[in-house]
Parts: C-alpha cells; sequence; structure tokens
C-alpha cells in the first residue's frame, strides 16, 4: 500500500515537471512562491541605490516643464532613454511621493515582477517551448533578476514586460496590437530594437511586404507621437539622447569582456567589428533556420525567432551591465531546448551563466565563461533543430 502511494506521488511530480500540460499548475504554485520571496526581498533586504534617484531627477525636470532633451539630467548623467520611459517613471514619480517612498516603490516593482512571471508562463505554455521544471530555475536560482526588479528599480524590466507582453500576443498573430505594444517597449528602453530583425522576418513571413510596411510606418508613428512634445522643443537633441547608438559604456562596469585591454574594449574598431559579426550571425541564422521553418509559423517557431534575434545581439554586445541580463534570463531555455544540446550541457550552461552574472565585479573567468556559453548557443542555434520528441526526465 505504501509502495503504491510513493509511486503514485512520484508519477505525480514527474508529470509536473516534464509535461507541458502542467505548466500553468507549476507556474501558478511558482507566482506563490514569488509573491512571498519579493516580500521578503523587500523586507529583509537593504535597498541599493544606482538609478531610482537619477530617474526622479531626470523626470522631475519634464514634469517641471523643460521639454529639451539636452538639459534632462540626473546624478549619474543626462537621460539617455527615449519619452516612453519619461512618462512612465513620472508616472511612479506622483505615486511614490516625488520618488522619496521608496519601499512603496519596490512594492510596485515587485507586483510589476509577478505580471511579468505570468506573461512568461503563458508564453511557455502557449508554445511547449521548454518542460514545466524550468520554472524553478526561474524562480530559486535567479538572485540577480529578483535583485534587478525589487532591489535596483530599473527601467530595463519594465521595458521587457511590455516586450513579453508584445510576443503573447505575437504568438497569437494578434500583429497590429502587438506591434503597437512592442513600440512602446521601444520607448522605455531602445535594446528591444534586438528583436526587430527576427520580428520583420516574421512579419514578412506571415502578413507579406505591404502589411509588414503598414506595421512598421505604425511603429515609427507610435514613436512620433510619444516623443512630439520633445521633437518640437529639440529634435536632434531628442533624437541623439534617446537614440544613441554611439554611446560609449565603462570599462569598469562590464559583465562580458573584462578579459579584454581596456584599450580595446573602447576601439571603434572592435565595435566596428561586432557590428559586422552581428550582422553576420543574422544573415546566417536567416539562411540556416529561419527561412527553412514551415510556414505559417507555429506560435514556438515565432518565439524562437524573436528570442534568438536577441540573444544574437546580446552576444555581440559592445558591453553588458548586470541589469542587462533580464534582456535575455527569461529566454535562454526556450533557445536552448531547441537546440540538439544534451539536457545536462545546457542546464550546466543555464547555472555558469547565472554564476557568471551575480559575480561582481566581475572578473577575466566569469566574463570567459560567460561568453563561451554565449559561442555554444550561437553555434547550437544555428545547426539543425532538435526533434520535440526528446525527452528531458
Amino acid at each position: 500500500m505504501l509502495f503504491h502511494i510513493l509511486q503514485n506521488a512520484m508519477n505525480l511530480v514527474q508529470k509536473l515537471l516534464f509535461e507541458p500540460s502542467q505548466m500553468l499548475k507549476v507556474g501558478g504554485l511558482c507566482l506563490l512562491a514569488e509573491s512571498l520571496i519579493n516580500i521578503l526581498i523587500v523586507e529583509k533586504v537593504k535597498y541599493t541605490e544606482i538609478d531610482w534617484k537619477a530617474y526622479m531627477d531626470e523626470v522631475e525636470g519634464f514634469i517641471n516643464g523643460t521639454y529639451d532633451y539636452t538639459e534632462l539630467k540626473g546624478d549619474t548623467g543626462p537621460l539617455v532613454y527615449p519619452a516612453g520611459f519619461v512618462y512612465i517613471f513620472s508616472g511612479l514619480y506622483y505615486i511614490t511621493n516625488q520618488g522619496t517612498n521608496i519601499k512603496l516603490a519596490q512594492y510596485i516593482f515587485g507586483f510589476l515582477y509577478l505580471v511579468f512571471y505570468g506573461l512568461v508562463v503563458m508564453i511557455l505554455k502557449k508554445t511547449e517551448a521548454v518542460p514545466p521544471f524550468i520554472l524553478l530555475f526561474f524562480t530559486f536560482a535567479s538572485y540577480r533578476v529578483h535583485s534587478i526588479f525589487a532591489l535596483r528599480l530599473f527601467n530595463d524590466p519594465v521595458a521587457m514586460l511590455f516586450l513579453y507582453l508584445a510576443i503573447y500576443l505575437f504568438i497569437q498573430k494578434r500583429w497590429l496590437i502587438g506591434c503597437a505594444i512592442f513600440s512602446f517597449a521601444v520607448s522605455i528602453k531602445m535594446n528591444i530594437m534586438l528583436f526587430s530583425p527576427g520580428l520583420f522576418f516574421i512579419l514578412l513571413v506571415e502578413e507579406g511586404f505591404l502589411q509588414t510596411c503598414i506595421y512598421i510606418a505604425l511603429c515609427g508613428s507610435i514613436q512620433l507621437i510619444l516623443g512630439l512634445p520633445f521633437l518640437l522643443e529639440n529634435p536632434y537633441g531628442y533624437i541623439k539622447m534617446s537614440f544613441d547608438l554611439g554611446r560609449q559604456f565603462f570599462f569598469k562596469w562590464t559583465v562580458n569582456y573584462r578579459f579584454l585591454p581596456e584599450n580595446v574594449f573602447l576601439s571603434r574598431h572592435f565595435h566596428v567589428c561586432l557590428l559586422a559579426i552581428h550582422i553576420g550571425l543574422l544573415l546566417a541564422i536567416y539562411m540556416l533556420r529561419w527561412k527553412k521553418l514551415q510556414q505559417p509559423l507555429d506560435p514556438k517557431a515565432i518565439l524562437i525567432i524573436l528570442y534568438s534575434s536577441n540573444f544574437i545581439g546580446i552576444a555581440c554586445a559592445r558591453s553588458l551591465h548586470y541589469q542587462f541580463y533580464i534582456w535575455y534570463y527569461h529566454t535562454l531555455p526556450a533557445l536552448f531546448f531547441s537546440t540538439k544540446l544534451p539536457v545536462p550541457l545546457l542546464m550546466l550552461m543555464l547555472g555558469c551563466i547565472e554564476l557568471c552574472w551575480n559575480t561582481y565585479p566581475s572578473t577575466v573567468l566569469s566574463s570567459s565563461v560567460l561568453q563561451v556559453c554565449h559561442l555554444i548557443g550561437l553555434v547550437a542555434l544555428l545547426m539543425p533543430p532538435r526533434s520535440d520528441k526528446r525527452k528531458v526526465s
């Protein structure tokens, strides 16, 4: 009798952990755990000031009537994010008593994390891209990600929340509202543009050239409308400050290139080489993977195209800072499970990547290991995909 009870319990656990149909059940349990974790973080872990005060200073200038982007500054430097950031954080400025109620801001970001997590779960449920046990990895092995939300209050997770909402709409082929929300996410932080090569390909395949042009025009119109107050005041200043592709990063903050000499890291020739590699890899994955996908694209194919487009951009980034981890953390399992990488290896890679992002300050070893994992991931993504019938248990 006891043996049968234990056997049934083991079968139930195995089903919950490995069958994609159980994603929502596991996701619900993890959301409950996440609620408790975020409360504990806010109440028990000391808040660390990095950019929140600067954000509040920047939007305070806007609230006080300054529309010239070159005049909007915080204690860490000038405002370098598009107009959507200004509107979102202006709202937070009012809600948190001019940015002074830090604990309230932390709870707001904790709530945003739960919404964010829920979107990720629904995307993974719809696409069946990973087994449910990956959610346990998200919940219990993501120190840096929890920190980015509830302890640092960065704008990166806010942009990514809207990005995941857009992706959820894309996998349901709701292109119009998806593109509108995608454009709004870009207006919060420009890293969202790393998904755009994949999105462009998807729209061409699914909707054709003319309709794709209409969606691009929609995205551009949203950017113009959001930026209009600043464009009317100083158009060059707004475009230069909020969409500056040539902005220089500080070597002391790099997570991915600590093993390079600083003069190489800062070299324009190095940046041009990375850009060339980025373009070459996008062309390669188009030729080797994307164009060979069965059409019309299914939800999983749409997801992998978007995620791989972003992953290539991150792997070729001139520099990665600690808050940038949120740009791809929740995409990595789906990407790696879409390849022929053995499950033990891909789980080891996920663990190594997590350790590298949690190493502060970064070291030659941590940066090297991170880039090796990126390289393995890139090679695997360029190879023929795995069969969905591979067992992970």
